[in-house]
């Protein structure tokens, strides 16, 4: 290789990172803003905007996150939280990845249609039939109960075709060989596919984590006991309560964010691995 060319590639690579890092930079920058205001007083947080000291907080203190902890019940509010998504994660990882193992690996009448079908609903926004499953909850007497939470999303279009997917790409050989051993395919199922399938597993629980930690409206609608609330719901009691402190409500939003930052640092090898296998194939 000569001279200039290693030059060119080592321009190239310069190039490739800082860009990356710029963009990294711009992305991360209102949550590290979001800190660095949850430790500010009130009169600091939209002081020098048009600097880069506003991402240093000068006086930092504890204060903001004291007072969060004493007008919520965080511990109830997370328990709460974190029952009604593990429910959904647990029936959602389980039922949808069989749905789309048939999908993948069974024929079927009417499989393509059922196929079409999904993938037609996976473009319904949630908004569209808001209303008429909130009249469902109401006749069934769900209201204000952790069913109205749990069942109308154990059922997820979008998660079945991610799993689907990727079953696609499982060697039919590999399942040959477990029915010649003498497993049923449900064993061949748990004891075979599974194991095996940890990144589309990975990649959905990620998914339904981050978006039902974040739901608003439907616990909204569906959730009006106080003891009740879930972590979206709660932090809107900073937002009802007038004079409006910010500096309480970024503190309430960064430990909000403390758990979805955990699973994803733990968990982003999966998720990046599940998307490239399963996310844009087929």
């Amino acid at each position: 290789m000569t001279k200039s060319m290693k030059m060119e590639n080592f321009l190239t690579k310069l190039l490739f990172y800082a860009g990356n890092i710029i963009i990294g930079i711009i992305f991360v920058s209102p949550l590290i803003w979001m800190i660095s205001a949850s430790l500010k007083p009130e009169a600091q947080i939209f002081a020098n905007m048009n600097s880069i000291s506003t991402f240093i907080p000068v006086q930092a203190s504890l204060n903001n996150f004291k007072e969060v902890f004493s007008r919520l019940d965080m511990l109830q509010v997370f328990k709460n939280t974190f029952v009604y998504i593990a429910l959904i994660l647990v029936l959602d990882l389980l039922l949808n990845s069989i749905c789309g193992y048939a999908l993948a690996k069974f024929d079927f009448k009417g499989k393509g249609m059922m196929l079409n079908f999904i993938v037609a609903l996976m473009v319904m926004p949630m908004e569209a039939i808001m209303l008429p499953l909130y009249i469902e909850m109401s006749q069934l007497g769900w209201v204000n109960t952790l069913a109205a939470l749990v069942i109308p999303f154990v059922a997820k279009c979008f998660s079945i075709y991610m799993f689907r997917q990727f079953f696609c790409d499982i060697p039919d050989e590999l399942l040959e060989a477990a029915a010649l051993d003498g497993a049923s395919p449900v064993r061949t199922f748990f004891t075979v596919v599974m194991p095996i399938s940890k990144t589309v597993y990975a990649t959905v629980f990620i998914l339904d984590f981050v978006a039902h930690w974040n739901d608003f409206m439907w616990p909204f609608l569906v959730m009006t006991g106080e003891g009740k609330r879930t972590i979206q719901l709660a932090i809107q009691v900073f937002f009802g309560t007038q004079p409006i402190h910010y500096s309480a409500i970024m503190a309430a939003l960064v430990v909000s964010a403390i758990p979805m930052l955990i699973m994803f640092i733990f968990m982003q090898k999966y998720y990046i691995e599940g998307i490239a296998s399963s996310g844009i194939k087929g």
